[in-house]
């Protein structure tokens, strides 16, 4: 247990509480309504991509825990594919830059710790060529699932 408790790094907890914050003010200042104006409507092939696009861009902008804070109310009436593929964006989008996710920045953190290089070049590289892929596979198998089993 005390392992545990000295594990805590209360500066990012408190940074994530903070993000919270932040979005809530935000949303309630017009993001809301500027997000509304972007989303698509409907669980076709390119709406799914739509949700999962707008939540991936917005995960890099201002990271993956705001964007869903910000989104999934948004989508939520939109059914369950549209909540799917906002999770999908930004879960795999945000590895496009360090800043996307929280993930990243631990992850960045541990290995700038174990002195390990970590270059802003080669993360944005492979993210470069892996997330967009990825992302449209991962909607694609979405919208497959969706058309299979119901749902959608």
């Amino acid at each position: 247990m005390r392992g545990i408790a000295r594990a805590v790094n209360v500066p990012f907890l408190a940074f994530v509480l903070c993000l919270g914050v932040v979005v809530d003010a935000v949303v309630q200042n017009g993001l809301g309504d500027a997000m509304r104006g972007v989303l698509p409507v409907g669980d076709s092939l390119p709406a799914l991509l739509g949700f999962a696009a707008v939540a991936a861009v917005l995960a890099n902008l201002v990271n993956n825990l705001p964007a869903v804070l910000v989104l999934l109310p948004l989508v939520v009436a939109s059914g369950p594919g549209a909540v799917l593929a906002v999770l999908i964006g930004v879960n795999i989008g945000p590895n496009l830059t360090y800043l996307g996710s929280l993930s990243n920045l631990l992850w960045r953190n541990v290995v700038h710790r174990a002195g390990l290089p970590a270059r802003f070049t080669e993360f944005s590289r492979v993210g470069l060529v892996t997330t967009p892929l990825t992302l449209v596979a991962s909607v694609l198998a979405l919208w497959f699932g969706l058309r299979v089993f119901g749902g959608g």
